[in-house]
């Protein structure tokens, strides 16, 4: 049952994955720990995916986020909706290699509202690698809790 619920999440992370939803549909709460040792959260679009492996968002070095990252890269990432939850618990990584940032870009980004490409300095990839999930489909009441 637990491989069904799992394929069933990574379908729904596919379909948000590289900004294909529209709305809140493309955006995924990223969980970090501040300066202070408390969590903050940020809605953030879903650039990349690898079912419930990996997942990356867009940001830029000097954001929050990335500082946040750069202190302690323990996090969480919390897709919802009334139909499901899919909760991943992880680490995170401040990626700034041009040819990985090349692969997080997409047409989406090229309108210049916050970088002028992925070769943009300013812009990085934060790279969120799963260590445990729990998922849970209102539908038929399915439930997976483990790790990877």
């Amino acid at each position: 049952m637990s491989q069904a619920v799992i394929k069933k999440a990574e379908e729904t992370i596919a379909s948000k994955s590289n900004y294909v939803g529209g709305g809140m549909e493309g955006y995924a709460v990223l969980a970090l720990i501040n300066e202070n040792g408390y969590p903050t959260a940020s809605a953030l679009t879903i650039a990349k995916s690898d079912g419930i492996n990996w997942l990356t968002f867009a940001t830029s070095p000097d954001s929050n986020k990335a500082l946040r990252v750069g202190k302690n890269n323990r996090a969480s990432v919390c897709i919802a909706s009334s139909e499901y939850n899919i909760s991943l618990v992880g680490t995170v990584e401040i990626i700034t290699d041009t040819s990985i940032k090349k692969d997080s870009w997409c047409e989406l980004m090229d309108n210049g509202a916050h970088w002028s490409g992925y070769d943009d300095p300013n812009f990085c990839v934060l790279h969120f690698n799963t260590e445990s999930y729990n998922l849970f489909f209102a539908d038929d009441g399915s439930v997976a809790v483990g790790t990877l």
